[in-house]
């Protein structure tokens, strides 16, 4: 009989523990109220989400909607993670995106955990990657690289380097530059040693190949060819590193940050 008990009461702690580690979010963790997506797009995205959510232990979720209800962005993702069940554990662990297509804002919500691994430098560095492609309608691209960054910046803080100012993983595309322009550099050295040594050669002015009267310019235009932009990311207040935080209509404390798009 002491055995059975025993048995029971192991089976229930079992249970509380288990409870208390999983999700119980009363929401899938999709809700596309602005019908951005097609079906397909929406089983394939919250696949995803299920996934990474459920194998790092800290709710990764995407909402859009046509209207903020006359709530500020932050307030509105924020109360939409609070009073639907989302976060892992007794903290809430989790993050949310919100994407609202009344004034095309967009609001990165953190909870629990999530304040840690996305800090105020990784969400601005993770909005620039996915940015692009939310404001030229590639919603589900968009969605898919937000989802694909959260994956990375838990990761990074499980082992204990969160995505922040100093501590951004390697870059392959920086170092692929570096290479270039050492290249280039190399390529400009021979040349010129090259041409050194080429001393039969005299410098002389196109003139001295021109036929005198052959041409006449009669006309001349300015076109313009291409344009060359540079971006510069944007500094955030806290330059200094780390997650800035609020607290939510419901008591909780939230991290955060967004714009438009």
């Amino acid at each position: 009989m002491k055995k059975q008990f025993g048995i029971l009461l192991f089976s229930l702690i079992l249970i509380v523990c288990m409870t208390t580690a999983i999700s119980a979010a009363s929401m899938p963790r999709l809700v596309d109220g602005a019908d951005l997506l097609t079906d397909s797009e929406e089983i394939t995205l919250l696949s995803m989400l299920d996934e990474i959510s459920e194998r790092q232990m800290l709710d990764v979720v995407i909402v859009t909607t046509n209207t903020l209800e006359g709530k500020s962005p932050m307030a509105y993702a924020d109360d939409f993670y609070d009073y639907n069940g989302y976060g892992f554990g007794a903290s809430y662990d989790g993050v949310l995106l919100l994407v609202s297509m009344e004034d095309r804002d967009w609001w990165i919500s953190t909870c629990g955990y999530g304040i840690t691994a996305f800090t105020d430098y990784g969400i601005d560095c993770l909005a620039d990657r996915f940015l692009s492609d939310l404001g030229s309608g590639y919603h589900a691209d968009a969605f898919e690289i937000f989802a694909e960054g959260c994956d990375e910046y838990i990761t990074m803080a499980r082992n204990g380097k969160p995505f922040d100012i100093g501590a951004e993983p390697f870059d392959a595309s920086g170092a692929m530059m570096i290479a270039v322009v050492i290249g280039l550099i190399a390529a400009f050295i021979v040349t010129a040693s090259m041409k050194g040594q080429l001393k039969s050669v005299r410098q002389q002015s196109a003139g001295s190949y021109l036929k005198q009267d052959s041409m006449r310019i009669t006309d001349s235009r300015d076109l313009y060819l291409y344009r060359n932009v540079s971006r510069v990311r944007r500094q955030t207040e806290s330059s200094g590193g780390g997650s800035s935080t609020h607290t939510s209509s419901s008591g909780r404390s939230h991290g955060g940050g967004g714009g438009k798009f």
